[in-house]
């Protein structure tokens, strides 16, 4: 079958490493996973054989189908999008609260999958994610410039490049190697206090929170060429005067930029913005 640009399919082939990112999910035996994009199963037979059990989703009916056919242990094939899909409902459905997820992702839809299983009702511990490695790399901040994207996964968990695949391990093959990477979720996520509200004072839920302090990140990051303190001032309408002394109460110099802070000085930003 000709794989479908629109979808964005480009399949594993080698066996070895399909072996080896299920391998990377250390999976007992007594453990969930969900497996996002099967494809042609290359994968998924290995995870049927490590797993307790499998979910796989797959956006493709044909693919689904033939997959559905084949029959692996454990193993429920689903057809869907897994954008378009209601993620808690489905996890609740197939008791799958404690899971892992296992995926070789679309590269133009990876930050929007991410994201999905980092801010979900019902997070996965961990996920091994076959990714373009220009994005693995962008995660991990290899070149130590954070981003919008290695900030949202990293208030959330802890990533790590396990290792890199070639492009030409993959039919049709693309444009650009891949990373696997491992996505470990934090026991702990960063405190951020509640907003209060200006009339009477009451605070918001954890998530508005949350939204609020993203709002903050993408505000800092919103001109690359440009310093945080004039991406802030711009952003919130705040003196550079005014906003420079705020900076330095969290050891920021005002001339610093955006992609040198990591998640515990955003931490720090938000919580004196949040005071005022």
């Amino acid at each position: 079958m000709i794989p479908k640009k629109s979808l964005g399919q480009n399949f594993l082939i080698n066996e070895e490493i399909a072996e080896n990112i299920a391998d990377s999910a250390d999976l007992s035996g007594r453990d969930n996973v969900l497996e996002i994009g099967p494809g042609k199963g290359i994968l998924t037979k290995y995870l049927a054989q490590k797993a307790e059990n499998v979910l796989a989703l797959e956006i493709d009916f044909n693919l689904a189908k033939k997959l559905d056919g084949e029959n692996y242990k454990n193993t429920k094939i689903i057809k869907g999008d897994i954008l378009k899909i209601n993620l808690p409902k489905l996890i609740e459905e197939n008791h799958f609260k404690n899971y892992k997820v296992v995926a070789n992702l679309p590269y133009y839809i990876t930050s929007k999958i991410i994201r999905l299983f980092l801010e979900t009702k019902y997070p996965p511990s961990e996920m091994i994610l076959m990714v373009q490695k220009e994005v693995g790399e962008r995660i991990i901040a290899l070149d130590r410039k954070e981003s919008i994207l290695s900030i949202s996964v990293k208030f959330y968990a802890d990533p790590e490049i396990l290792f890199f695949v070639s492009r030409k391990n993959f039919d049709p093959a693309p444009e650009v190697d891949s990373a696997v990477i491992k996505i470990t979720r934090k026991k702990k996520i960063p405190d951020i206090y509640p907003v209060k509200s200006r009339g009477a004072g009451s605070r918001q839920s954890g998530t508005f929170n949350r939204v609020k302090f993203f709002s903050l990140v993408r505000a800092g990051f919103s001109s690359k060429r440009k310093t945080l303190a004039n991406n802030l001032s711009a952003s919130f309408s705040i003196p550079k005067v005014e906003l420079s002394k705020e900076l330095k109460k969290t050891n920021l110099e005002p001339g610093v930029r955006a992609e040198r802070l990591e998640v515990e000085d955003w931490v720090r930003l938000y919580n004196i913005f949040n005071s005022w």
